[in-house]
């Protein structure tokens, strides 16, 4: 009985499943994945193989198993779907207030996505569509995407950059950025980060617009706005992933 629960009725996906599982710990060997699952020993081997062709599964130096990079490419696009399904109240709210277009940015190697954008009605404005690709050299969204890099992607990321640590420095401990005709001349942008729920940026939240209205400080103006908006989609990411697990704890226990 207690068996039939933890299976969904397809043999093959739940002996993947096993072989997942058994790697979350770490790397294991074919004979510890075969302890650990008790699978027999060419069932695993199979398994093992087949899902690293797929990429759920790789192998360390030593040639162990450990679980692969399309996990983390899942993963990653499920928290971006969590991400957009908060954030155009949030942009919206954040347009409104500043009275500046406002975008989300996503990383994407050496360039960042706008994935999400709010612009003005009327008026003056700096259009970015969703979709539009910008450079990571020069912007405050991409001194947010990159501040809190490790520091030998930071380093790489400064080379031909329009910011240099300093200003990075000075990011990390404000908590937002600001550009005045960085990226391009006569517009301004303020942006702040958004927090995965392991504390890691996956995003900057930012306004932009003309230095005639947003002035030659904008932040001091809209840093603090940017900063709540970010912290808010941040909050909206950390509650999603705490329902998610509970889902799956309540799930595993039925």
């Amino acid at each position: 009985m207690d068996k039939a629960k933890n299976t969904s009725g397809v043999g093959v996906l739940d002996k993947a499943a096993l072989v997942l599982s058994a790697l979350e710990s770490g790397p294991a060997t074919l004979a510890q994945l075969v302890s650990a699952t008790h699978l027999a020993r060419p069932t695993a081997h199979r398994l093992a193989v087949a899902l690293e062709y797929h990429r759920f599964v790789a192998r360390d130096i030593q040639g162990r198993f450990i679980l692969g990079p399309r996990l983390a490419e899942l993963s990653s696009a499920a928290g971006e779907d969590r991400l957009l399904a908060s954030a155009a109240p949030i942009l919206n709210a954040l347009r409104d207030h500043t009275k500046e277009s406002a975008q989300l940015y996503r990383r994407q190697g050496d360039q960042r996505i706008c994935v999400a954008a709010a612009e003005r009605p009327v008026g003056l404005r700096d259009s970015i569509p969703a979709g539009a690709t910008l450079s990571m050299k020069a912007g405050s969204a991409a001194q947010i995407l990159l501040a809190w890099e490790e520091p030998d992607r930071l380093h790489r990321g400064l080379h031909g950059a329009s910011f240099t640590a300093t200003q990075l420095s000075q990011v990390r401990r404000r908590g937002w950025a600001q550009s005045v005709g960085e990226r391009e001349a006569g517009v301004a942008s303020v942006s702040a980060p958004v927090r995965g729920p392991s504390g890691r940026v996956i995003a900057a939240v930012s306004i932009s617009g003309p230095i005639e209205r947003m002035g030659r400080q904008p932040g001091r103006m809209h840093g603090p706005a940017l900063v709540a908006a970010g912290n808010r989609l941040s909050e909206f990411l950390r509650r999603a992933e705490e329902l998610h697990s509970q889902h799956m704890r309540e799930s595993s226990g039925r």
